[in-house]
């Protein structure tokens, strides 16, 4: 029987499965690289990698999670990787990073080299790469209307980051079309959650699960 093939969901907490509200994860199979996997079946392998907070390549002062320095490693822990997905941009909207939306597409495009620079794919190739724009964030209110002695002030940390946030599309597009690799844009397919603004409902995750899959079989018709 043959391997099945490799696909690697590279993300933050949207991809690690956070649920607006409760603080916890969804349960793998709620989690849209579960979708993937359930979509797609034996023939491919899907590898989790979603960490919460996890930016393109900008250094956050509060965090240590570059996802430029976490590519390497993960991509060889996982290898052969068929496949990358690289679904990022929404921590690097932080007022803090200071960061236009040209530039965070041009973060996530780092990323898209680093892949297509690297020997992690079959027979020491470079793997093929998905870039995924995010879904414009909605309304950051409910953060402290949730605890306002633990987020007081959220709103604060994401200056303009909805206004950015809606031009991703647009970007990413851009930065995959340069390179040469496939696009999809989450916000046809999720809206952020009203609870807090960031993070996805079960539904979107169903959704962006499915798109996932049917992209990904696009590219090995």
């Amino acid at each position: 029987m043959d391997e099945p093939r490799t696909l690697l969901c590279f993300g933050d907490s949207n991809t690690w499965g956070f649920e607006p509200g409760s603080m916890t994860r969804y349960p793998r199979h709620v989690r849209w690289p579960g979708v993937t996997q359930a979509a797609l079946g034996d023939a491919w392998h899907v590898v989790e990698a979603g960490l919460n907070g996890r930016t393109t390549v900008f250094e956050d002062p509060l965090d240590d999670l570059a996802g430029v320095r976490h590519l390497g490693p993960v991509l060889s822990s996982a290898a052969p990787v068929d496949v990358a997905v690289i679904a990022l941009g929404t921590n690097d909207l932080k007022t803090r990073l200071g960061a236009s939306a040209y530039e965070i597409a041009e973060g996530a495009g780092l990323l898209v080299d680093r892949v297509l620079a690297s020997d992690a794919g079959p027979a020491e190739g470079a793997p093929a790469v998905l870039l995924v724009a995010p879904p414009p964030i909605g309304d950051l209110s409910g953060w402290a209307r949730r605890d306002l002695a633990a987020y007081e002030g959220f709103e604060e940390a994401w200056h303009e980051a909805r206004e950015r946030s809606l031009r991703f599309a647009s970007q990413y597009a851009r930065v995959a079309r340069v390179r040469g690799v496939p696009f999809l844009d989450a916000g046809e397919h999720v809206t952020s959650s009203d609870v807090d603004g960031i993070h996805w409902a079960a539904e979107g995750h169903a959704a962006l699960g499915l798109a996932v899959a049917e992209a990904v079989q696009a590219m090995f018709r």
